[in-house]
């Protein structure tokens, strides 16, 4: 199958904290109940997202969430990348954050059986990838909440 024309993307991810950041996000939203972080800036050396949720989280639920997001990793799941047309798409999958005009047909990342999300960009193959995952502070700012993060580099 030929590789379809999708809309240009003009960031250039490091693929392991991109990865860890559908990752997140996931765990946030299995944890939490909130939406998918609708602001977020990934570096290699760091990132941050926000969450929408009706109160800061305690140490225990950071914790949690370091756990769950490290877990995943550890489960070397793979990552794969599917093109699906619109009105195929998997259920559960957030288009908020599409640009207009995005075409018809999507590129689908999957990350195991854990998360499913539409994204144009750079990830990992395989979660064995990425290092451990650590929430580096938090703000909370009723009602959005600001995970700063960063991967453990040479501590796998």
């Amino acid at each position: 199958m030929e590789e379809p024309v999708l809309n240009e993307h003009n960031k250039q991810e490091y693929p392991p904290m991109h990865t860890v950041e559908h990752i997140l996000n996931q765990a946030m939203g299995r944890l939490h109940g909130c939406p998918r972080s609708r602001n977020a800036h990934v570096e290699r050396k760091k990132g941050r997202c926000d969450y929408l949720l009706p109160a800061a989280l305690t140490d225990e639920e950071a914790q949690e969430i370091e756990r769950e997001v490290n877990g995943v990793i550890e489960r070397h799941l793979p990552v794969e990348i599917s093109f699906v047309d619109r009105d195929a798409l998997p259920a559960g999958i957030d288009l908020a954050k599409l640009p207009p005009g995005a075409g018809r047909t999507l590129r689908v990342v999957k990350v195991g059986d854990y998360d499913t999300c539409a994204c144009l960009g750079a990830h990992v193959k395989n979660t064995a990838e990425i290092a451990p995952f650590k929430i580096i502070s938090r703000d909370y700012n009723a009602p959005v909440l600001r995970l700063r993060f960063k991967l453990l580099e040479g501590e796998r």
